[in-house]
């Protein structure tokens, strides 16, 4: 496999796709400068591999591995999602262990029907399905206040599951994070220079684990506070939100690496 230039990582809702009807056009003339470069694009995203492979396809860089349901687990490139459940049975018969009023308080998706799980998200019931079909982590809402959700995530972490904030769901998982598989991945491809966008908090291992991030503007929630390498120049902000801000950001870095 030859070196790329550079290695691009990249959230999805909020970053990518339009926080609000999922849409990536806005960024066409960015993902088409990638492929004319030869620059290969990682998906990170809380979304299921049922999720990622078809519009992984629809991007046109079905070749590329991603990293599915916040770091938990990996879609290899020019591949199809399986059958395999993974950690999800263990993750959800750990949940009805809990105490009956923090276990009542937390709906994940393996808790709702599809219909419900479309109104929350804004999928159309299709893709909803889609998004439940789990296999490595369980996003959800928890309903209750401060000392009630450290409770739960306590009671979590004595069977060692972690919690982890998105941009609007509570995700819990086994463990692995977005940034656990950058290296594995940018090692097949020779470990070239890295880019990662992101827009909510389980984004940020992944912008400082590349050579440069790009926090992505999200007027729908609260803003990231200063990284630590933002001073020094290594994580930048984007002006725009979603996917134009995006767009604008990678011909900007393009640009800056002579990539015309």
């Amino acid at each position: 496999m030859q070196k790329p230039p550079l290695i691009v990582f990249t959230d999805l809702d909020g970053t990518l796709l339009d926080h609000h009807d999922y849409s990536w056009q806005a960024a066409a003339p960015a993902l088409d400068r990638l492929k004319a470069h030869g620059i290969p694009l990682v998906i990170a995203s809380s979304k299921t591999a049922a999720e990622i492979a078809p519009l992984r396809a629809e991007l046109g860089f079905a070749h590329c591995p991603a990293i599915v349901e916040n770091g938990a687990g990996f879609l290899a490139g020019d591949s199809n999602p399986t059958d395999d459940t993974g950690s999800y049975p263990r993750l959800r018969a750990a949940l009805d262990t809990l105490p009956a009023p923090l276990r009542k308080a937390f709906r994940g998706f393996g808790d709702m029907s599809d219909a419900e799980v479309a109104s929350i998200t804004g999928l159309s019931r299709k893709a909803a399905r889609l998004a439940q079909t789990r296999a490595f982590s369980e996003p959800g809402l928890f309903e209750g206040d401060e000392p009630a959700l450290q409770a739960f995530v306590e009671a979590l972490s004595a069977q060692g599951i972690k919690a982890r904030r998105g941009g609007r769901f509570l995700t819990l998982s086994f463990g692995g994070t977005k940034a656990d598989r950058m290296a594995d991945i940018g090692a097949e491809y020779g470990a070239p220079y890295s880019i990662a966008l992101g827009d909510a908090p389980n984004d940020v291992e992944m912008l400082e684990a590349a050579d440069h991030g790009v926090v992505i503007a999200n007027p729908a929630g609260p803003p990231l506070l200063p990284l630590p390498s933002e001073a020094a120049g290594g994580i930048s902000r984007s002006e725009k939100p979603g996917p134009s801000g995006w767009n604008d950001s990678i011909l900007r870095l393009l640009s800056d690496k002579g990539l015309t």
